[in-house]
């Protein structure tokens, strides 16, 4: 039976300045999701809440913050490619990822691997630019991000790997900035808010699964929305109070009260708002909540710098 590709799910859909790129630039663009910014934004989010929480002058915040930006769009798009070359013959039976580069044929597995030790080497320059304790942090992830397309193969809650792979930036974060600080925060503060950051993950990709639930259950692929069934917004909410408990505790290890707890309120009442309009029959509207996540990152961001800037 042919499969339905409705537009509104299609994972291949180049707008704006990506689309007035070479047409031979198409599959490099699509493979690596630059022209999806969400991901990059959501892998670069942890890293910043530290840098803006922790850094020393203003200087080093925004040339670290920088820093992860670049390392964070190559490394995203790395990651990409690695999780379509284990995908690729199940991209192809789900709706909004059949139009893949490598599940189409439009890219070779060769190119794929070629683009891939690109981006790798660009990452590998990103890193240079960070003392080399960061090296070392920033290199021990490649594991997790190897290993996160497996883990949906076995378990249904890999939510939780691809969380310890997207909150990495936060120990990074910290090494880069470590040997700056003359007195270095606990180690407990900084392990509670990566532990925070890999609540929030969980949930927000939880949601972003509700998009696939029936092309899911039809391929044998796993994930917390099919695992938690009926439960998804109860599992989704659990993860949300966890990773703001977190964060408030581990900041507040750090810092005390202060200015950047708005942040975290503000951030509290977006995933409130996000609990309550999830919905597992409208994937429309499971991907918007996703992508609104950055928002919550960013109000996280500004009360940090807020923070920085008052203090």
């Amino acid at each position: 039976m042919a499969m339905m590709k409705t537009p509104e799910l299609n994972d291949i859909n180049l707008n704006g300045f990506w689309q007035k790129c070479p047409k031979s630039w198409h599959r490099y663009i699509l493979i690596a999701r630059f022209d999806r910014p969400i991901g990059w934004w959501l892998l670069i989010l942890p890293g910043w809440w530290i840098i803006t929480a922790f850094g020393q002058t203003f200087s080093q915040i925004i040339f670290l913050m920088g820093v992860f930006l670049i390392g964070g769009m190559v490394m995203r798009g790395a990651g990409c490619i690695i999780n379509d070359m284990w995908d690729r013959n199940i991209d192809k039976k789900i709706a909004r990822t059949a139009q893949r580069p490598l599940a189409d044929g439009t890219m070779t597995f060769l190119q794929a691997a070629t683009f891939l030790l690109f981006l790798g080497a660009l990452g590998g320059i990103a890193l240079l630019q960070l003392p080399v304790l960061a090296w070392g942090v920033g290199l021990a992830s490649l594991p997790l991000i190897i290993l996160y397309p497996l883990a949906k193969r076995v378990t249904y809650f890999p939510q939780f790997v691809l969380g310890l792979t997207f909150s990495w930036a936060v120990p990074t974060a910290y090494a880069a900035l470590y040997p700056t600080l003359g007195e270095p925060p606990l180690l407990s503060s900084i392990m509670l808010i990566y532990a925070g950051s890999v609540a929030w993950v969980f949930g927000y990709d939880t949601i972003y699964a509700i998009q696939d639930l029936k092309d899911d259950a039809i391929t044998g692929v796993k994930s917390s929305a099919l695992g938690l069934g009926q439960f998804v917004q109860y599992g989704v909410a659990i993860s949300y109070i966890l990773a703001l408990s977190c964060w408030g505790f581990g900041f507040w290890l750090a810092f005390g009260y202060g200015v950047w707890m708005v942040g975290v309120m503000l951030a509290a009442l977006h995933f409130l708002w996000q609990i309550t309009q999830i919905d597992r029959e409208n994937p429309i509207g499971a991907r918007a909540l996703f992508i609104s996540n950055r928002d919550a990152g960013l109000l996280l961001t500004a009360g940090f710098l807020m923070q920085h800037l008052l203090g």
